[in-house]
């Protein structure tokens, strides 16, 4: 399963897996800290230009993705801002947050699907296995994000989140 997302829908629930050639420490802080999340979080050609993260329960991770990739059309200088509410957290093991699109101030945008998701992280003989479950409030939810282009976002992601993880290791 290395360098292979999979990804399954099951109602309104998106299970995405895979398999990092990092140690499971590492990978945990690729995605609860700025310094590292500011070098691979969103897809190919976006990058984060602001990135807050206060990661305990009942904290906040405030960012935003802005397209620098010019080849990308109209999507270019485009912001997409998004809020991360932390619920639980087992250092080193996994943690849950609802994830929602927001403006610049934080606001959430109601207009558009908001997530609960669950992160956990499996060592497996130095490596680590990411598994992702997302809920959401119904399968419209679910089939809205995925019409967004979601799939490729996320695989472009974890993608940049492998190469990032070779290079901090």
């Amino acid at each position: 399963m290395t360098d292979k997302m999979l990804m399954k829908a099951e109602g309104r629930e998106l299970i995405l897996e895979r398999v990092f050639d990092a140690p499971r420490r590492l990978v945990f802080e690729a995605f609860t800290k700025a310094e590292h999340l500011k070098h691979w979080w969103g897809p190919r050609g976006w990058e984060l230009t602001v990135c807050n993260v206060d990661f305990r329960p009942g904290g906040v991770w405030h960012y935003c993705m802005k397209c620098m990739d010019e080849k990308q059309g109209s999507f270019y200088g485009m912001e997409s801002w998004g809020k991360a509410v932390y619920e639980e957290i087992t250092e080193g093991e996994s943690f849950v947050y609802v994830d929602c699109f927001s403006d610049a101030e934080g606001n959430v945008n109601t207009s558009l699907p908001s997530t609960r998701i669950k992160l956990i992280f499996e060592e497996l003989d130095g490596k680590t296995k990411v598994v992702n479950h997302a809920f959401y409030d119904s399968e419209e939810a679910l089939k809205t994000v995925l019409e967004m282009g979601m799939e490729q976002g996320i695989r472009e992601t974890w993608d940049r989140l492998a190469e990032h993880l070779q290079s901090a290791n």
